[in-house]
Formats: structure tokens, C-alpha cells, sequence
């Protein structure tokens, strides 16, 4: 169990929530002390621990809790090299997060399995382990050595452990000397690694407050607030680097039916399937937001209004064609009208251009819907199957 787990997010500040932001392998002074005194290091120790405390309580910034821990770690123990580990959970992989010592620029690219050396057995058993003589562990993963060309004779590693759940591992090398690892030294380093999870876990609850601030429910596309935020950086890039960029507005052709015969349950799945559809059929760069209701928004940088009619005709003979919620039994078909403005030829601002997208859309579901049409052009006129195919 990890002390004072029940530390309150006191800060919200999305900026200090994104663990993969911290500074990676960052310069810190070296205090190589050549050993402290008893009673200075005890005074030491509860200094420690008072600085981690109060920075946990204090604020959410990652990346200045781990610095104090690393230099703690090089202020106390002296190792040769040390390293804290995270956890990829999608990959079941360790990654360095934060290297000190010798070659340490060498270990940004490494990645070690779970399972996979001392690192990686720590990481999958949860348990602390000392080696001061790696020859004869066949635990040990020489791999590592070979990239970074140093040579690992002896390994403390602990895990980075939240409640029962490992985050990573913190790993000392050539810390050991000819009467072993202090037992005292083993203790400080595992409350460490406490604060580290302590860290970790606070900034991973902050980053999931931000999404939910910033998602839609239903579909965990970006909500209409967010879109107003990215809107005016969008036009602010623009205007600075000469870009254009377009939007998209879409509404679901009479979606209230779906609701009143399929129920309202049905309505969210078809929902959440059209906007992870829409998100597929996006760059990387391209944003999408739920609007409100049944109405969907892409906002497309550096995307000339051309450009953004093929991208609007392909996805709105996607939603046509496509059987929805096929997986459930209900083949649903669905249509939409799509609305098409763009920076700066449409309008420079964000209200001219939403607006002018918004009545676009509503041109088309005004008229006879399952169309496309143009800000100061009007309703695009059908073009053939083979054509819309080239298009998109």
C-alpha cells in the first residue's frame, strides 16, 4: 500500500496531466556524495519526504515530483546509472521515461517486454528485486548493455506500484557494494517509488477529468466547448502561417425516427458508430466533434474548400451506403446533410464561418436533404458513382 494514497487533486491544470509531456532524460546536477554521516542523512531523509509532500499536495506537475525523486536517488544511493521505467499498457511494454548516468541517450528508443529482464520481471511480478551479481541471474537482459555499451554487473529494481497495480520500475545499476545493499537504502528507495505512483496516478486521474471535459459522452468524439477552443487556434495558425483550413457540418437525416422506433438506446449506439466512423475516415490532423443532438462538425486544417467538397461528398456516400448497427441485427440506413465552409475565402472569423457552415447544412435540410452544399455556392449537384470514387 502506498502512503497517503488518498492525496486530493487540488489542480486541474491539463497542461501538467499528460505523463508522456515530461521532460524526457533531462540534464541534473550530479552530487556524488562520497557518503553522509548518519545523523545528516537522516535529516536528509525526512527532508525528502517533506519536498515530495508538500510538491504532491501543492500541485500536479509530473515532471517536477520525478525530478526531485531522481535527485534524491543520485543524492542518496549513487548509482552508476538509474532509470524509471513506464508501463505502455497497450503494448505490455516498459519504456525509459526518465534516464541518469552513462549512455542514458542511448535508452530513448529502448523498449523491454513484460517479463523481459530484471526491468521487466519487476514490472510483471510486482515484487523488488536485488541482484549484485547479474552473471548469474538468468533474468538479466544483456541486450541493453550491447546498445548503450556500458556494463551492468549489479541491479536494484523496485516496482512503481498504485494500490495492486504496477505503473513501472525503478532501476539502479552499479549500486552495490561488497557488503551488499543497505537495507536502509532499499527502504528509502521503495518509498521513492511510492511518491512516484503517487505522482503518476494523480496526473493520470487529471488527464481523464480533462477528457471528460472535453469529450462527448455518447460517442467520445470532442464536445462543442472543445470545438470553440480548437476553432480559434485553428484560425489563429491560419492567419499566422498563411493556411486555410474548412469545416463540415453534418446532421443525420431524420434521426428522430431512430429514437422513436428503435428506442432511444439504439439512437446512442448509432450514434457512437457514425462518429467512430467519421474519426476513422479522418487524418491524424483532423478534428471531429458532436455538435449537439445529431449533428456532427470536422474541422480539416490546412484543407482548401475544394478539397474539403471531395472529403464531404466521400463521407456523405459513406453514411448513405453503409448498413448501421449491422452487428445488432438492424442494418439501419441512414442519410445526411452536409453544410461546407472555409478559411479565409468563406469568412476570417470563427462566428462567420460557423454560421455560415450551419446554413450551408441547412440549405440542403431545407430542401430535399441527403445532399452537400457550399457556403456561397449552394447545393452541389450528384456526380457519378466512378467520380465520387476518384474524389475520394
Amino acid at each position: 500500500m502506498c502512503p497517503n494514497e488518498d492525496i486530493l487533486l487540488e489542480s486541474l491544470d491539463p497542461r501538467n496531466a499528460r505523463v508522456e509531456e515530461a521532460k524526457q532524460f533531462p540534464e541534473v546536477e550530479r552530487r556524488r556524495n562520497p557518503g553522509l554521516q548518519a545523523d545528516r542523512r537522516q535529516a536528509g531523509e525526512v527532508a525528502v519526504f517533506q519536498e515530495l509532500g508538500k510538491a504532491l499536495t501543492s500541485s500536479l506537475q509530473l515532471d517536477q515530483v520525478l525530478r526531485t525523486i531522481m535527485e534524491k536517488i543520485d543524492e542518496f544511493l549513487r548509482p552508476d546509472n538509474w532509470s524509471l521505467l513506464l508501463l505502455d499498457e497497450a503494448k505490455q511494454e516498459l519504456y525509459f521515461e526518465l534516464a541518469v548516468g552513462k549512455a542514458s541517450q542511448a535508452l530513448k528508443d529502448v523498449r523491454v517486454k513484460m517479463g523481459q529482464g530484471i526491468a521487466g520481471w519487476v514490472a510483471a511480478h510486482g515484487e523488488t528485486v536485488v541482484v549484485p551479481d547479474t552473471s548469474k541471474d538468468t533474468r538479466f537482459f544483456g541486450k541493453v548493455d550491447e546498445k548503450t555499451k556500458t556494463e551492468t554487473r549489479s541491479i536494484v529494481a523496485v516496482p512503481v506500484r498504485f494500490r495492486d497495480t504496477c505503473r513501472g520500475v525503478i532501476e539502479l545499476i552499479n549500486c552495490i557494494g561488497p557488503e551488499g545493499f543497505d537495507p536502509r537504502d532499499l527502504k528509502l528507495l521503495e518509498a521513492l517509488s511510492d511518491f512516484a505512483a503517487i505522482a503518476l496516478e494523480n496526473a493520470r486521474h487529471v488527464k481523464r477529468i480533462h477528457e471528460l471535459t472535453i469529450t462527448d459522452d455518447c460517442t467520445s468524439l470532442y464536445n462543442a466547448r472543445h470545438m470553440s477552443v480548437i476553432l480559434e487556434t485553428e484560425i489563429y495558425r491560419s492567419q499566422r502561417y498563411n493556411y486555410e483550413f474548412s469545416l463540415i457540418f453534418i446532421d443525420l437525416d431524420h434521426f428522430k425516427q431512430v429514437n422513436d422506433t428503435q428506442g432511444h438506446l439504439v439512437g446512442s449506439r448509432l450514434l457512437a458508430d457514425i462518429g467512430n466512423a467519421l474519426k476513422q475516415h479522418c487524418r491524424l490532423i483532423d478534428f471531429a466533434f458532436r455538435y449537439g443532438g445529431d449533428e456532427f462538425v470536422l474541422l480539416l486544417p490546412q484543407t482548401s474548400k475544394e478539397n474539403a467538397l471531395h472529403v464531404a461528398r466521400r463521407l456523405h456516400t459513406l453514411i448513405r451506403e453503409s448498413k448501421w448497427l449491422e452487428s445488432d441485427g438492424l442494418n439501419l440506413h441512414l442519410t445526411a446533410s452536409m453544410g461546407v465552409a472555409s478559411y479565409p475565402v468563406d469568412s476570417r472569423t470563427k462566428e462567420g464561418l460557423l454560421h455560415l457552415a450551419d446554413e450551408a447544412m441547412y440549405l440542403v435540410k431545407n430542401t430535399n436533404r441527403d445532399s452537400v452544399a457550399a457556403a456561397n455556392i449552394g447545393i452541389l449537384p450528384e456526380i457519378p458513382a466512378a467520380s465520387a470514387e476518384s474524389a475520394g
